[in-house]
């Protein structure tokens, strides 16, 4: 197996590195990922400017690819062949925060992981709901194994078309976990608030800034499944049609002009 692997942090950012190390027991690995961090950055396709891909070297000593394109245009240059080699399976993270509920529309991490699968490839996101302002260097060390076993299981096995993994990991210990749980998106609630400043010159600029999100502790949910101790998966579809609507906006008297 082929597993190509990318985030959105940056291509040295440490969660990279711990999944590359995890996935290389199961895997041949290629890396391919953003030169900078595009956190909160959803899913952009550079289309207006050059894309350009550098070979870089992590910690390790791993070689690997970094781009000045955002996470999902790392994912289509390694499909199209800037990675000559046949990819069989894209994992994106390992995120150092949470993605759940509304939160996937917004990362990076996850819209990696819709560009693969976009491109008929199975793709899983990966993410450590690591404490806020937590201090010094996370241990994503749990989170790389539970990875790897994940990724492993996916490959023995068939993934609807347009479905990617989202995978959250407890901030926890390997032997504290309670077990993997399938989720369904639970609800983010989020707190931002507009701040307003002024430049030097008097002239108006904004922060989104607000208290950090949280969510509703629902059993059976991403947020719930993982404040009960779980490793949650999370089925994501790209088909967003409300089934459910299409005969009732059908019945409405509709007219144009």
């Amino acid at each position: 197996m082929h597993i190509l692997v990318t985030n959105d942090d940056g291509v040295f950012a440490p969660g990279l590195l711990a999944l590359v190390q995890a996935l290389r027991s199961i895997a041949e690995i290629s890396v391919l990922a953003p030169d900078k961090n595009w956190s909160a950055s959803g899913h952009v396709k550079t289309l207006t400017h050059p894309l350009r891909a550098r070979p870089v070297e992590l910690a390790d000593g791993t070689s690997a690819l970094a781009s000045d394109g955002a996470p999902s245009d790392c994912v289509a240059l390694a499909v199209m062949g800037v990675i000559e080699k046949p990819i069989d399976m894209v994992v994106s993270g390992i995120n150092p925060n949470a993605n759940i509920g509304h939160d996937v529309t917004y990362s990076g991490t996850v819209t990696a992981a819709m560009e693969a699968v976009i491109s008929g490839i199975p793709a899983i996101a990966v993410s450590l709901d690591a404490p806020e302002n937590f201090s010094g260097p996370l241990d994503y060390s749990t989170a790389a194994k539970a990875a790897a076993r994940i990724a492993q299981t996916l490959s023995q096995h068939e993934l609807l078309a347009n479905v990617l993994l989202n995978v959250n990991i407890p901030y926890l210990k390997e032997a504290e976990l309670k077990g993997i749980r399938i989720s369904r998106q639970g609800l983010r609630i989020y707190r931002d608030v507009l701040v307003r400043r002024e430049d030097p010159r008097g002239r108006p600029y904004y922060w989104i800034g607000g208290e950090s999100p949280t969510g509703v502790a629902e059993s059976g949910t991403d947020f719930g499944d993982l404040a009960e101790g779980y490793v949650s998966i999370t089925p994501i579809q790209l088909d967003l049609t409300a089934y459910a609507l299409i005969d009732p906006l059908k019945a409405w008297n509709w007219h144009i002009g």
